[in-house]
C-alpha cells in the first residue's frame, strides 16, 4: 500500500482543516488582544476624566484658600491647609499658570479687560484675576486675565470690524465680506 488513494485525500483534508482552525484561532487571539488593549485604554481615559472632574470641583476650594491666605493673617492651621492642598494637587500633576507678562493665549486665557498701549505689538497679560490650572496637558480651567496690547481694530459706523458685514437678522453673528 502506497497510501496514495483515499488515505492521502483524507490526510490532505485533515491538514486543510487544521490550517483553517489554526488561522481562526490566530484571528480570535488577535481580536482578543486588541479588545484587551482597547479596554485598558478606555479605562485609563475614564479614570483621567474622573480625576479631572474631581479636580475641577476642588478648584473653588483652592481659590477660597488662596484668598484667605492673601487677606487673612496666616495662622499655622491655615498655612498647613494651604500647603497640604497645594502639595496634594501637585502630586496629582495639577499645575497653575497665568503670570503677569505672559503672552496672551486665547486657548488658555480668558481676557476680561483690554488696555490699549501703543508701545505693545502683541497682547500680554497685565494682571491675573484668577489663575488657570492644568492637569498634565489638559486644561482644567483657563486663567482670567487683563491684557495690554495694541488697540483693537477700528470699527466702522455700524460698530463692526472692517471687512465684516453686520448681521441683518438681529441676532446671528456677522459674516466676512468676500473680497475679490
Amino acid at each position: 500500500m502506497t497510501g496514495s488513494g483515499p488515505q492521502a485525500t483524507e490526510l490532505a483534508e485533515l491538514r486543510r482543516l487544521m490550517e483553517e482552525r489554526t488561522a481562526d484561532l490566530q484571528r480570535v487571539k488577535a481580536e482578543y488582544d486588541n479588545y484587551r488593549k482597547r479596554v485598558r485604554r478606555d479605562r485609563l481615559a475614564v479614570r483621567e476624566i474622573a480625576v479631572a472632574n474631581v479636580l475641577r470641583a476642588l478648584l473653588p476650594v483652592l481659590d477660597a484658600v488662596d484668598r484667605a491666605c492673601a487677606h487673612e493673617p496666616l495662622t499655622p492651621g491655615l498655612k498647613d491647609i494651604a500647603d497640604s492642598l497645594s502639595e496634594q494637587l501637585g502630586s496629582l500633576g495639577v499645575t497653575s499658570f497665568g503670570e503677569v507678562g505672559d503672552p496672551f493665549d486665547p486657548a488658555c486665557h480668558d481676557a476680561l479687560a483690554h488696555h490699549s498701549s501703543p508701545d505693545r505689538d502683541h497682547l500680554v497679560c497685565s494682571a491675573v484675576l484668577r489663575p488657570g490650572y492644568r492637569l498634565g496637558e489638559h486644561l482644567l480651567r483657563p486663567a482670567h486675565v487683563e491684557v495690554t496690547g495694541p488697540a483693537p481694530p477700528a470699527r466702522n459706523a455700524h460698530g463692526a470690524e472692517p471687512g465684516v458685514r453686520p448681521s441683518t437678522d438681529g441676532g446671528a453673528p456677522p459674516f466676512p465680506i468676500a473680497r475679490g
